[in-house]
């Protein structure tokens, strides 16, 4: 009894050990794909003298490189439908107008690589817009002449030359108008579209032309919708001058520098070192915090920028309604054919019924005459002329009650002949 016990364990170890082999080899030779992090995505990188480089980072990258948090990364997520919005914050400026989805720092902009053609248009016209605009370090090194460019080395502008606006502004630039841009292109087409379809259908009313009519009134109703997300969103920008004064970046980038390139000197620093040390560097940064939030940078350049686009999109966004108004008119126009020819049908049902009820009064004397009285002269010894007076006497009265009841009906204006 005991050997065939130990012949059982013998095999149960031997069976494990040869399903633990079999593991190990299917392990070995099937190779699992590792995942990509969470949140990781390609992106563009244009820097401020117009290079391009692209990166495949995460959130969290992004996160740390911007300031911006988790909730105004998912503004731009391409998986997740959000409305136009233009975002200012502490070190960036969060951009999603139509196709654009980019974040603009003081020195560089981060795009969402995409394969549309319109962000590769956008690419081009940033580029050309910083780089025409900025010396790069190579064209420095080179011995660059320090006259052309727009600004000084402390980096206020030249009083010989135009103003150039800072990188974030140009960039800001660019991503308006390639939005203005691209939604003036949609309505060009949508009125090249609209206005022969509209007079078409006045013209013929046909189930095609209503469809075509239906379909562009719905593609009206989208680009409206979007053009006034994109107006509502710069009019915004525009009430509200503390949004816009947290846009200066470099201006907010400069004052920082040069706070912390000229450090307070502390009388009682020796005194105190030891025991006040981290309660005065908590003083320093909170002096230096509301020295810049009391001292807000001038206004006026932004203000004029966004003002020359909100014109443009108002402009746009005139041109919707008055698309709109004509679509409008162009349904009330065929309301009113429709309801003429349903006065029309109304009319002919009315005189229809009038008709027969006069024909029925001829069946009446018909089915009279139909009957054989012995009794009567007429039908003992009838001639045919009385045959014919009668028949055309009843035939002369029912047309006689007919426009009879149609001249009534025109009386009392309930027939428009």
């Amino acid at each position: 009894m005991a050997s065939k016990f130990t012949k059982k364990k013998k095999k149960n170890k031997n069976l494990t050990t040869n399903t633990a082999a079999g593991e190990e080899d299917l392990n070995s030779t099937i190779h699992l794909p590792r995942r990509k992090g969470t949140g990781v995505r390609q992106w563009l990188v244009i820097s401020e003298y117009g290079e391009r480089e692209s990166q495949e980072v995460g959130k969290h990258y992004i996160m740390k490189r911007t300031g911006l948090p988790h909730r105004d990364l998912r503004v731009l997520d391409p998986k997740l439908s959000y409305p136009s919005s233009i975002l200012g914050r502490e070190r960036a400026i969060v951009i999603n107008l139509e196709h654009i989805k980019a974040i603009i720092t003081a020195k560089e902009v981060l795009i969402l690589n995409s394969t549309n053609p319109l962000v590769a248009l956008f690419v081009d016209d940033l580029r050309h817009r910083v780089s025409s605009s900025s010396l790069s370090p190579k064209q420095a090194s080179d011995g660059g002449d320090l006259d052309d460019m727009p600004h000084s080395k402390m980096g206020e502008p030249r009083t010989t030359g135009p103003k150039v606006l800072p990188f974030e502004f140009r960039a800001l630039e660019a991503c308006l108008e390639s939005a203005c841009r691209c939604l003036e292109s949609e309505t060009q087409t949508l009125e090249q579209e609209a206005y022969p379809a509209l007079d078409e259908l006045t013209s013929k009313i046909s189930t095609l032309n209503l469809e075509r009519v239906r379909q562009i009134k719905s593609r009206l109703a989208a680009i409206s919708g979007r053009v006034q997300k994109v107006r509502d969103e710069i009019e915004q920008l525009l009430d509200d001058d503390n949004d816009m004064a947290e846009m200066y970046l470099t201006e907010k980038l400069d004052h920082l520098s040069s706070e912390q390139s000229s450090p307070r000197e502390d009388p009682y620093k020796d005194e105190f070192q030891a025991d006040d040390k981290g309660i005065a560097e908590a003083a320093n940064n909170e002096h230096d915090f509301e020295s810049f939030t009391t001292t807000k940078p001038n206004i006026e350049e932004l203000e004029m920028l966004l003002e020359a686009y909100f014109v443009q999109i108002d402009g746009i966004l005139q041109k919707l309604s008055t698309m709109s108004e004509y679509v409008d008119d162009t349904e009330d126009y065929i309301n009113i054919m429709l309801d003429d020819k349903q006065n029309q049908l109304l009319q002919m049902g009315v005189m229809l019924s009038t008709a027969t009820m006069v024909l029925n009064g001829g069946i009446v004397v018909a089915g009279i005459f139909g009957m054989n009285f012995h009794t009567l002269a007429l039908f003992v010894d009838g001639q045919q002329t009385q045959f014919l007076q009668t028949t055309l006497g009843t035939v002369g009265g029912c047309v006689a009650l007919f426009f009879i009841a149609l001249g009534w009906g025109m009386k009392k204006k309930l027939l428009a002949l």
